[in-house]
């Protein structure tokens, strides 16, 4: 578990940097990709989840 957690903060960072810099290439879209793959298995995916499907809801309720 403390090798995931590395990896995910590691690959957070990357992606943090990355968004920064303003260009995203392939090699940064497959970091991105790889961080929301080991966000998944980790603890922290079900609060994730949750996050996403609330926000959703708000914003299909929105009427321009």
């Amino acid at each position: 578990m403390a090798i995931s957690i590395s990896v995910v903060v590691l690959l957070l960072i990357l992606a943090v940097i990355f968004t920064r810099n303003g260009g995203l290439k392939i090699s940064h879209a497959l970091v991105c990709a790889l961080l929301g793959f080991y966000l998944a298995g980790t603890n922290i995916a079900p609060t994730i989840h949750s996050g996403v499907t609330a926000t959703a809801g708000i914003v299909s309720s929105l009427r321009p």
